[in-house]
């Protein structure tokens, strides 16, 4: 299915743009020979890398929807990238200089819409793709905004809460002038939280001498944060999860699901589920991993990571090793935390009837290959977990207009999109031939470019 990526990289070499950031056709991400599950050769770097994935599968995308060679270019890369070098005083009374970057991908619909990471692998590469995933993540959803990313060199374990708060104070003040709820609308992401956010949206409030609430979304209720906001992205995985269930005709009854990452997206994902009827049978954490094939009572597994800080040591499971977890037989797999979780050494162990990305870029294009020819049905990132950007929108609407919605009206709201979402996906893949995640490209991309058409280039 990705053979003619190669026809795609040949015809964008025509164009000249040397100077951006080069891409490897699809050909070149899956290996000729996938290494066997007991292979001791590292995953190739090239394949994992987050960038090359995503422009690769954009270029297929666009190769099947026929893109005229210079909207291609335009939808291709960032519109603007941003690194920033600044200077914050640490606790111990020394000087520490972190590095940041914001990139803006996409302002075709609307402001520029991504969260901010803190993690100390942050880089520009990743930052980039994860930009250019959000651009079609908020066109699939169909809501009014392009997308961005950002994030700081740092491991927010090991800093404290006032190293925290000067570090995010400086960077948003690095970036001022390009925030603002018309401009670009942070959000948390890995390593940040709601705290985050408040101190994002004071420091650019008193920058105007006015307070802006809107100028980011995932803030506390009490700043005007939207209800249900935090638990929307695992919210928004269990609609999609009914969607595929209900398409292919299976029974939520003896569901069988795992769940790779326990953090905000996979807790609030296994909670709804196992509310809805399915059985959470396998818990893989960056720590530890639980297994238990009656199912995992997840609300006493949610008491219980409060109150021990790990959800090691539940007495409702079984300790498991959580790499193996992911190749356990079940009807649903969830992998909710990073990207390149499934790669050319585990695929061929996968034994799951439905793949659901909880987490962006958790799955290489080499494992594309090999899930497709297992008949694998794929809820691709840019749908799967684009709840919380749905949700982040709800936000952004009602500070705008001063009028907050209850959570059962946000759920509601966002039941309809994510559901119509998942349609149209599924609808363009049986319309194209191609499988899920190619479609979804497609309806973003197709998306995008009609609003860009109809701006027109300013020149």
């Amino acid at each position: 299915m990705l053979s003619v990526a190669a026809d795609v990289t040949a015809a964008l070499a025509k164009t000249g743009r040397q100077e951006l950031p080069q891409v490897t056709p699809i050909d070149s991400l899956v290996p000729v020979h996938a290494p066997r599950p007991d292979s001791s050769v590292q995953t190739n770097l090239q394949e994992t890398n987050p960038w090359e994935a995503q422009a690769a599968r954009f270029d297929f995308a666009a190769r099947k929807l026929q893109l005229d060679e210079g909207l291609w270019k335009v939808l291709r890369y960032p519109s603007r990238e941003l690194i920033v070098h600044f200077p914050v005083g640490m606790d111990d009374g020394s000087i520490q200089v972190f590095t940041g970057y914001r990139v803006q991908h996409s302002f075709a619909r609307g402001p520029a819409k991504g969260g901010i990471r803190y993690a100390p692998d942050v880089s520009l590469d990743e930052v980039r793709a994860l930009a250019s995933w959000m651009t079609w993540k908020c066109a699939v959803v169909n809501i009014p905004f392009g997308g961005a990313k950002g994030g700081v060199i740092c491991d927010p374990r090991r800093l404290s809460q006032g190293e925290l708060e000067r570090i995010t104070r400086r960077y948003t003040a690095e970036l001022i002038e390009f925030l603002g709820p018309e401009k670009d609308v942070p959000a948390p992401d890995a390593g940040t939280d709601e705290q985050t956010m408040a101190w994002i949206m004071d420091t650019y409030s008193m920058h105007l001498r006015q307070t802006v609430t809107s100028v980011v979304t995932g803030k506390p209720v009490g700043l005007g944060g939207s209800r249900g906001r935090r638990e929307a992205t695992g919210h928004g995985i269990a609609v999609v999860c009914d969607e595929a269930l209900r398409h292919l005709g299976m029974p939520v009854a003896g569901c069988r699901v795992v769940v790779q990452g326990f953090g905000n997206v996979g807790s609030n994902a296994a909670r709804v589920l196992a509310a809805r009827g399915y059985t959470v049978i396998g818990i893989a954490e960056y720590d530890g991993g639980l297994y238990n094939p009656q199912g995992i009572d997840i609300p006493a597994l949610l008491a219980h990571r409060k109150s021990a800080g790990t959800i090691n040591g539940f007495a409702g499971a079984t300790a498991a090793e959580p790499h193996e977890l992911l190749t356990r037989p079940c009807e649903i797999l969830i992998p909710a935390a990073t990207e390149n979780v499934i790669t050319s050494h585990n695929v061929e162990r996968l034994q799951c009837r439905i793949l659901c990305e909880g987490a962006n870029g958790p799955t290489t294009p080499a494992a594309d290959e090999v899930l497709a020819a297992k008949g694998v049905f794929i809820i691709p990132d840019i749908l799967a977990n684009a709840g919380g950007v749905t949700a982040s929108y709800f936000e952004w609407v009602q500070d705008r207009m001063g009028l907050f919605w209850p959570e059962d009206e946000v759920n509601q709201r966002l039941d309809a999109i994510m559901s119509q979402s998942f349609r149209d996906v599924i609808a363009y893949a049986a319309n194209h031939s191609v499988q899920n995640r190619i479609a979804a490209y497609m309806l973003a991309i197709d998306r995008v470019a009609a609003t860009t058409r109809q701006r027109g280039f300013y020149a």
